[in-house]
């Protein structure tokens, strides 16, 4: 055997070679005059169902008095619609000839209407492919939702980051009007008071250059509290005139009776505590 073969050595490489066997052709003659006299068989039409016709006339054309659709041998079998409008047309001229034989021979020739036809695939199988199809539809849905969910991500982030600068540009502007009101560069106010008047203020044209020349709001108002030099001492002192003055005298302010007083003018006085615990016990 082979093995034994192979086990002792005797194989070697390119000793098997490949032949092609001619192919033996075998004229089985009988078998071919059977099958010829089996379609020769003279079988009446109801078990035969067959039909060999011409195509129907083309109505449309010869209503639009067009020129004629080619013949069989004149069709183009390469032209996809002139080869499907010859089927087409063929099967509607064995329609018309085969409907009139069939209700001759008493066949039906239509469904009834509690027919059920077997289907071509099983429930089980169906329902495996109905399945699969639902995931797909759900693995689409979930993609494009993660795709929206990143969109509005990155927008809400923009939005974000325009937020933040605008504050802080709002925030940078702020700080400088403060700086510059505080150094007496400006007497305003306005950034205090919000963007809405900066905004009116400025479409009215009500600018004002500030003034670096005179004094600053600050050096003002200490003037006004001050003075403006000389003699500060002894400014709260009473004079003749404060002294006989005492129309702004209260007596009950003075001795300590202006305290708060409840219904019928009386004075709001809480009992003390053992008062209050005899009064417990009496009731």
């Amino acid at each position: 055997s082979l093995q034994e073969a192979f086990a002792a050595g005797l194989l070697k490489p390119g000793m098997n070679v490949l032949v092609d066997k001619p192919k033996k052709l075998v004229n089985n003659v009988e078998g071919l005059k059977q099958c010829l006299a089996d379609f020769r068989k003279d079988l009446p039409w109801v078990e035969r169902l067959d039909l060999t016709n011409l195509p129907a006339a083309n109505i449309i054309s010869q209503a639009e008095e067009k020129a004629s659709a080619p013949a069989a041998g004149e069709l183009d079998a390469d032209d996809d619609f002139q080869r499907e409008m010859f089927f087409y047309r063929q099967a509607q001229a064995t329609i018309l000839e085969a409907m009139p034989l069939l209700n001759r021979h008493s066949i039906a020739t239509k469904r009834p209407e509690d027919y059920f036809a077997e289907m071509a695939k099983s429930d089980q199988h169906m329902q495996k492919i109905r399945k699969k199809l639902i995931s797909k539809q759900m693995i689409m849905e979930r993609s494009e939702k993660a795709k929206k969910l990143r969109e509005q991500r990155k927008f809400g982030k923009k939005v974000q980051i325009e937020v933040i600068q605008k504050r802080q540009q709002e925030k940078k502007a702020m700080m400088s009007a403060v700086k510059k009101y505080q150094k007496g560069m400006t007497d305003k106010l306005e950034f205090l008071e919000g963007d809405q008047k900066m905004n009116k203020e400025s479409s009215q044209g009500s600018k004002k250059a500030v003034n670096k020349k005179g004094p600053s709001a600050k050096r003002k108002y200490k003037d006004q509290k001050f003075g403006f030099g000389g003699k500060k001492s002894g400014k709260k002192w009473n004079t003749k005139e404060s002294y006989n003055d005492v129309s702004g005298f209260r007596a009950k302010i003075a001795h300590g009776k202006g305290g708060k007083k409840g219904k019928g003018g009386k004075q709001n006085k809480r009992p003390g505590k053992s008062v209050r615990k005899k009064m417990k016990n009496r009731s």
